[in-house]
């Protein structure tokens, strides 16, 4: 990640828009869309994936302006291993280059590197630079980033269980301790707060297994934007959208 770029005109004037007291602290999104982006453009998809890599370094940006301190990235699900084998090398590939490439700047920045997912079904290039990035940015508190990689929430659900399971028969929790909040110590977010919004790119108004449980009260926002598209600009909008919102919680 580079040093942040001075903003536009019209960014400074969306910033001071958004209030600070009311700002989300944990932002999920969806990122989709990179391949209808390069279709437009008669580029191959790989090129949309390239272009949709500098629009998390913009949303990393500007999250560490506003002082977010939660950011989490849908950047593999567990279904994208049903796209042709070519498209996930090439998914590995990026991702790979990416945290090469970024994670001193994020260290520097204060940017924790956060992976949620299984990631042991990696290519093990991956899995080396996802322990090298995490165990080097692992004391920052600035910003978390959390990369869903290999990601489900049905996956992690089951999993959370099994974990939650075995610690029961070993004793280590009693049964009638369970609750909502325990239960959370289970999933890859433990220790964080749920998201406050969730934004998916592209115009698809669906939730494609994505942290299902934690998004329970999120407000969610849903634009056309195609992700390569999504720069500060929109990001800004999301969060100004959100702040207008009446969060209620079932509540009157």
């Amino acid at each position: 990640m580079k040093k942040s770029k001075a903003h536009s005109t019209e960014e400074l004037e969306q910033m001071k828009l958004i209030n600070s007291k009311e700002k989300p602290k944990h932002i999920a999104i969806i990122m989709d869309g990179n391949g209808r982006w390069a279709k437009k453009r008669f580029l191959p998809r790989t090129a949309g994936h390239i272009e949709g890599v500098e629009r998390v370094r913009d949303v990393v940006e500007a999250s560490i302006d506003l002082n977010i301190p939660f950011i989490t990235i849908y950047a593999f699900s567990t279904e994208n291993w049903k796209r042709p084998k070519e498209e996930v090398e090439i998914l590995m590939k990026l991702l790979n280059k990416y945290l090469k490439k970024e994670t001193e700047s994020l260290h520097a920045n204060g940017v924790k590197i956060n992976i949620i997912g299984d990631i042991s079904e990696l290519p093990d290039s991956v899995k080396s630079e996802v322990k090298a990035s995490t165990e080097k940015t692992k004391h920052n508190n600035q910003l978390t980033l959390n990369i869903a990689l290999n990601y489900g929430s049905r996956q992690e659900i089951v999993m959370a269980f099994k974990d939650m399971y075995n610690d029961i028969e070993k004793g280590i929790i009693n049964i009638s301790d369970l609750n909502e909040e325990s239960f959370k110590n289970y999933l890859y977010t433990k220790d964080q707060p749920d998201p406050d919004l969730l934004i998916r790119t592209s115009g698809e108004k669906r939730i494609s297994n994505f942290m299902l449980y934690q998004i329970a009260y999120s407000e969610l926002e849903f634009t056309e934007v195609l992700w390569p598209n999504f720069k500060k600009k929109e990001f800004y909008e999301a969060i100004i959208k959100f702040q207008d919102r009446n969060r209620r919680y079932g509540g009157i």
